[in-house]
């Protein structure tokens, strides 16, 4: 095997053969970097521990680790070796004995806080309901494809198809997660049966409409209407509307400009406000002209949810979620012939498979162009 001294310009440069090779240091004996057919690098160490056994003890894989820090690490492990210790037995014992439980623990500390508010709420929730009632004490190695499908067969029979799909898409990824941390080699979660699930698809009619805005009319929780009212003349998520502020509006041209932070695409997402939206704003502002927010009683979600829920039942809708006058929103513009290409860009979606549940919508603008080029071919005769 060849030895060189190790150093991140000789690492970035080495290209992968037909076999794994590792290319030692001549600085710290027994260490060195390890590179696969794939091209796959990561640094390790060479040892015998006290029973005279060969060992291998992989550090971390380049270029996450630079060669100094794993040169230091592999002096560091090569210590512990010379005192009697055995690195890759530690490793597997520590391993070994790991639950899903301590798997659960170390994803809610180190991976959860990346993902959105509601969906922390949601993967907590998958946890605490099904996850770890049957997984808790269950060794992370031990859990076997036939106790994920398990699992998801028995949230699916007990009439909860969609929840049972996603508990199988966070074991997924926790056990991805559980690779990458040295718990287990494999994902058991590979190869699991998903349950069909269909978007859904509910739009308000034109009844509905007008008895939601005589509802609304009729809501003592005035704040809170004003809040619903502006979901659904822009389209956007509750989030956005009670986090929203008086400095991502301007009411001379009119345009409402969503920082990223506030939207579930992560982009800035800049949309024009329709004449009774911008007008709703205008009189809201000299109403408050001091107020940095837009809804300062109602900074969260919550808040809102009981008047949407007084709101729904006085109009006869109680089948409607909040989510749905998004969708409601959307059909409306596909009905008046609107693009899916500009409906998107006003919802803020950035993949148009999001936007191509509306596509069916868009029908009847179609069949009237078809009818006016019928009157014109057959000389104003058709019908």
């Amino acid at each position: 095997m060849p030895s060189d001294r190790l150093s991140d310009a000789g690492a970035r440069k080495l290209r992968p053969r037909s076999s794994t090779f590792i290319v030692f240091d001549t600085v710290v004996k027994g260490f060195g970097i390890r590179v696969t057919p794939a091209g796959a690098k990561a640094f390790v160490i060479d040892y015998r521990n006290r029973s005279g056994r060969q060992r291998r003890f992989t550090i971390g894989k380049y270029p996450t680790w630079g060669v100094a820090a794993a040169r230091e690490e592999a002096k560091r492990l090569l210590r512990e070796v010379g005192i009697g210790n055995d690195p890759v037995a530690d490793r597997n014992k520590a391993r070994d004995g790991q639950t899903m439980a301590d798997l659960a623990e170390r994803y809610i500390e180190e991976h959860l806080p990346k993902k959105r508010p509601r969906s922390q709420r949601e993967d907590r929730d998958l946890l605490r309901l099904y996850i770890l009632p049957s997984m808790r004490t269950t060794k992370v190695r031990d859990v076997d494809h036939a106790a994920v499908d398990a699992l998801h067969r028995k949230i699916t029979k007990g009439g909860k198809p969609t929840r049972a799909n996603a508990v199988a898409r966070l074991l997924s990824k926790m056990f991805n997660l559980s690779i990458k941390w040295g718990m287990r080699a494999d994902n058991p979660c590979k190869g699991i049966e998903k349950n069909d699930e269909l978007p859904r698809e509910r739009y308000l009619s034109n009844a509905e409409i007008e008895r939601l805005w005589t509802a609304l009319e009729a809501e003592q929780d005035r704040e809170s209407v004003t809040a619903i009212l502006l979901a659904m003349l822009t389209g956007a998520r509750l989030g956005e509307v009670v986090k929203s502020s008086w400095d991502q509006f301007d009411l001379e041209q009119g345009i409402w400009t969503k920082p990223s932070s506030h939207t579930k695409q992560k982009r800035i997402h800049r949309v024009p406000l329709t004449p009774r939206a911008l007008a709703m704003l205008q009189g809201l502002r000299e109403e408050n002209p001091h107020e940095t927010m837009l809804f300062p009683a109602r900074a969260k979600i919550g808040t809102v949810r009981p008047a949407w829920e007084r709101v729904r039942a006085a109009a006869g809708v109680p089948d409607v979620r909040f989510h749905d006058l998004r969708h409601s929103f959307a059909s409306l513009l596909a009905g008046d012939g609107v693009s899916l290409l500009m409906i998107g860009k006003l919802l803020g979606h950035t993949q148009e498979k999001t936007t191509a549940r509306y596509a069916h919508l868009a029908d009847q603008p179609l069949r009237d162009a078809l009818k006016a080029v019928d009157r014109k071919l057959v000389g104003g005769n058709g019908s």
